[in-house]
């Protein structure tokens, strides 16, 4: 068979199975982009479509065999990137896997901002570093209680030492200062830990939610890349709060705010949840 031939037939296996894996017939979809592979071993769509179906049947061995092979001969996939990503979570490599997530995201941002993969990415990251803080979390909580009570223990006995050596009147309250001190220590300790409100100017305007790609407009104003551009798209080429003329090339990416995201979420992991 001749490789215009060969071609030719590989596309009309992969749009057989496209057709299977949209009506939910998995093994006949990698049937179909496994003799696709086989006639065009070259083609990294072929291995990111049957990773597809591999994470269907929940088969992430094979899901990251594809996925580094699309990788092999297309660097910047998307979605071979974020398959991998994917795979490797499910083997609990989370920093192998945040990492690919994270690759699979610049790259979708470059290639289409507003997408739906975009979007998933974030949403899988997020997680992922949600999982990682909170597992963080639970650790530190735990050894910051030990080292509290080992202290208020250490209290304990000195003041114990204080009363038996006759010098109770000054013992009592010079112990109830130490004990508040050290309970003010240790809450500033579990600040970073614990959730509360994100600052206002980490926030989109419009949604409100922490910023993953924010861009300035020239009046000043920092928007979510995606979220901008849907305005644009949809409702007008105007700057929805200052309502002046605005076009989608006049957009900047704010990276003093980015850095500034990147920083506190560094700090406090609570803030990547979405729900």
């Amino acid at each position: 068979m001749g490789p215009s031939l060969a071609f030719s037939t590989a596309e009309e296996l992969r749009k057989a199975g496209n057709s299977y894996f949209k009506k939910g017939f998995f093994n006949a979809s990698i049937e179909a982009y496994t003799e696709a592979i086989t006639l065009c071993p070259d083609i990294p769509v072929y291995y990111t479509n049957r990773a597809l179906c591999h994470r269907k049947r929940n088969d992430w061995t094979r899901v990251e065999e594809d996925s580094r092979k699309a990788i092999q001969l297309e660097h910047n996939s998307v979605k071979a990137h974020y398959m991998l990503g994917l795979a490797l979570l499910q083997k609990q490599e989370y920093a192998d896997g945040v990492k690919e997530l994270e690759r699979a995201l610049d790259l979708g941002r470059g290639a289409n901002p507003k997408g739906y993969m975009v979007e998933e990415i974030w949403q899988e990251l997020a997680k992922a570093k949600y999982m990682e803080w909170e597992d963080l979390s639970s650790k530190r909580s735990w050894e910051l209680q030990n080292l509290k009570e080992a202290c208020e223990k250490a209290l304990k006995e000195k003041h114990d030492a204080f009363e038996m050596e006759g010098f109770l009147d000054e013992a009592g309250p010079t112990h109830m200062r130490q004990l508040e001190a050290l309970g003010r220590v240790f809450e500033k300790a579990a600040e970073a830990d614990t959730p509360s409100e994100v600052p206002d100017y980490l926030c989109c305007k419009i949604t409100l939610d922490i910023f993953r790609d924010p861009v300035i407009t020239p009046s000043g104003v920092t928007y979510e890349r995606s979220v901008i551009l849907n305005h644009l798209e949809k409702v007008g080429n105007f700057d929805p709060i200052t309502r002046e003329p605005l076009d989608q090339s006049q957009l900047i990416s704010n990276l003093a705010i980015k850095e500034a995201v990147e920083a506190y979420l560094q700090e406090h992991g609570w803030a990547y949840r979405t729900e």
